[in-house]
């Protein structure tokens, strides 16, 4: 892959919260279910995938910011053309070359296979031995990381029901979502990645939240839009309100006017720190396009209230 910087279109100092918010507008862009018909954007989806997961790991990012390893988390080249780094991102040695991860290599056998001397030498009979046929090579690698996409429902991700995902070896398991959780959200699955010779990679999970019909997300609380009749916005009533946990009583006192905005209380999702949000409930009167006995009523009742004043009208 190539410098992940480069496939995130952001600068090597960008923060984490840039970071997201680049990755958040390219997977909307490139995600597999937008481009069905284009392989290609779905190859491009991976590739940006795999950008993200470096850079918001610390330990990786500072390892490819110092050449330890390249844009797929693969060790580096420890020697560049002319004694430098191994260039950060570029592509793998040709057949022959050394590589090895942030502490795993070996610079003592290297210097003594180039400089003839020590278990290179004596392995590769002589002369630059540690590069010969009995030299040592590049430390055995993890497997690739594989990455996923778990599409969660709205009331799902609400109330942080458990969810099941096949992996690509065919097995299913099941997982926790973990508390904020929203559309870009990742997890990260230890050892359920590709197999490598240093032992298998991680999954990588990207959590897609769906819609709902009638409930919206305002950071951690729940939005909902009720329509009451006018009885029950006159004379006050209790109605039944749906939440993302089922229904509960909700009482709407005499006199709520359109546009009045109740809260039931950890009836949201469970933000980052652990805190629940509310649901709000605007109230909406619905009134009958054609009623006779209300227009009756209308025609013999008249509310003398300058309720417009105040917009200087």
């Amino acid at each position: 892959m190539a410098d992940p910087y480069s496939t995130l279109g952001v600068a090597r100092g960008a923060s984490e919260a840039e970071i997201k918010k680049a990755y958040r507008t390219l997977a909307k862009t490139l995600h597999p279910d937008r481009n069905k018909d284009n392989p290609k954007a779905a190859e491009k989806f991976s590739d940006v995938t795999r950008a993200y997961d470096l850079l918001t790991d610390k330990d990786k990012r500072a390892q490819f910011d110092r050449g330890e390893i390249d844009g797929d988390g693969n060790p580096a080249m420890p020697f560049g053309y002319g004694g430098g780094r191994g260039h950060p991102g570029g592509g793998r040695g040709a057949p022959g070359d050394f590589e090895f991860s942030q502490g795993g290599g070996d610079f003592g056998d290297i210097f003594e296979g180039l400089f003839g001397g020590g278990r290179g030498a004596a392995a590769g009979g002589g002369g630059f031995g540690g590069f010969g046929r009995g030299g040592r090579g590049a430390p055995p690698a993890k497997g690739a990381n594989v990455a996923y996409r778990l599409a969660v429902s709205f009331i799902d991700a609400a109330i942080g029901a458990p969810q099941r995902i096949t992996l690509q070896d065919g097995k299913t398991i099941d997982v926790k979502l973990p508390a904020g959780v929203e559309t870009g959200t990742q997890m990260r699955l230890a050892g359920k990645g590709a197999p490598g010779a240093a032992g298998p990679g991680d999954a990588i999970i990207t959590i897609e939240v769906g819609n709902h019909p009638f409930f919206t997300r305002d950071g951690d609380n729940v939005r909902l839009n009720l329509p009451i009749t006018l009885d029950e916005a006159v004379n006050g009533a209790k109605v039944k309100v749906p939440t993302v946990e089922g229904p509960v009583m909700l009482a709407i006192t005499p006199g709520s006017a359109s546009g009045k905005t109740l809260r039931l209380k950890d009836r949201g999702f469970t933000g980052k720190g652990g805190t629940r949000g509310d649901q709000l409930v605007t109230l909406m009167i619905d009134v009958p396009a054609d009623d006779a006995a209300l227009k009756a009523f209308v025609e013999s009742w008249q509310d003398k209230r300058t309720v417009r004043g105040h917009l200087g009208v």
